[in-house]
């Protein structure tokens, strides 16, 4: 009864809810596009959620990261999500690393989501997933825009095809409604890509301009120097 109305969708039915229970997703940073992903992954049924992110629930938070109360303040923000996570879903199982990313934590997972607030994890993430040929769903977001991907190992340009971005040492300013659209869209991909059904973002970068309501896709090509996958692929190929 739970998931009755999304077994209603053509094609999907329980076939595609037995794909979404013997999942493993892991979701780095429970931030604000955490918070949105991992309560939609949550309700559709994925069987089982890894939680990453290091950090402790702050004040400045509240406007976007919508699992947390102020209650929460000083709580390492994984235990928290998993206690609510759980509320909402306690069919899900749910595994949390308080920890900064490691390679061991995500290489038996099925897809990745990339909810993380810096490129040099990112970028890490990245390496990563290509190493370990694991999907995985990009998302990013400032102010009220942001931008979404999904990136399929040998398949697609990697992060690093598509951005050659440093950090700025700065607070990035963001309105909560944005974080929550992104990670909306994110959490569709992962149900995209474990059933099978729908068409993700494979190949493609989804801009969004929240200000103005400009939504723009840009298709996306390998990068044949790239000093990520060009390498990592090539290995890989080599082994296989």
């Amino acid at each position: 009864m739970r998931y009755s109305r999304q077994i209603l969708i053509k094609n999907f039915g329980e076939e595609g809810q037995k794909k979404l229970r013997k999942a493993k997703v892991a979701i780095v940073g429970v931030g604000g596009l955490g918070c949105a992903v991992s309560q939609y992954l949550t309700a559709a049924g994925i069987g089982e959620l890894v939680l990453i992110d290091y950090q402790t629930v702050e004040i400045t938070n509240l406007n976007r990261q919508i699992l947390y109360c102020e209650d929460d303040i000083g709580r390492l923000k994984v235990e928290v999500a998993k206690e609510r996570l759980k509320c909402l879903n306690p069919e899900v199982e749910i595994k949390t690393y308080a920890e900064k990313l490691k390679e061991e934590f995500i290489k038996d997972v099925d897809v990745v989501v990339d909810c993380l607030d810096n490129f040099e994890g990112r970028y890490l993430l990245n390496e990563i997933c290509v190493k370990n040929k694991i999907p995985f769903v990009h998302g990013a977001v400032e102010n009220m825009h942001g931008q979404v991907t999904t990136i399929i190992p040998y398949e697609t340009p990697c992060l690093r095809c598509i951005f050659n971005l440093k950090d700025r040492n700065e607070t990035l300013p963001i309105l909560g409604f944005a974080a929550g659209t992104i990670g909306t869209i994110q959490a569709g991909e992962v149900i995209k890509l474990l059933s099978g059904v729908g068409e993700t973002l494979k190949n493609k970068l989804l801009i969004i301009n929240l200000a103005n309501n400009e939504f723009n896709l840009l298709n996306l090509k390998k990068n044949p120097k790239c000093s990520v996958c060009s390498k990592l692929c090539s290995n890989g190929d080599k082994d296989d």
